[in-house]
């Protein structure tokens, strides 16, 4: 019983010690992020992608945080990940991060249409 315990114990520190560190970055998507809406379509599918372990959104900042395993993931798997629902994801440098126009030609998205605030001011 001993023998099994020190093994598992030495087993599971192993692992700890050898577990990769997460790695944030940071994404710009085309068409931009308006709304709550656009959020929570983000988070609520790039959340699956293997590996992530946090997903923070900015509609103000137009950027989306994520932290990932980098042993069970890549920025490319990620950004194929916002093809898949829509978006063209663009990996950002934090030093050189602007922030993009929300309204097209003065009008909303189709994704902000029902909230009943208006993309531009963010009334």
């Amino acid at each position: 019983m001993k023998r099994t315990f020190s093994f598992l114990a030495s087993l599971l520190t192993a692992i700890i010690i050898f577990a990769a560190e997460p790695v944030t970055t940071i994404f710009t998507v085309e068409p931009p992020m308006h709304c709550e809406n656009c959020e929570k379509k983000i988070k609520s599918n790039i959340r699956f992608v293997k590996g992530i372990k946090e997903i923070s959104t900015s509609v103000d900042n137009q950027q989306i945080t994520v932290k990932y395993d980098p042993d069970k993931t890549s920025p490319e798997t990620i950004a194929d990940a916002f093809t898949k629902i829509g978006y063209k994801a663009t990996q950002v440098n934090p030093d050189n991060a602007t922030t993009p126009g929300c309204c097209h030609n003065g009008t909303k998205p189709k994704c902000c249409q029902n909230n009943g605030k208006s993309c531009c001011n963010g009334n």
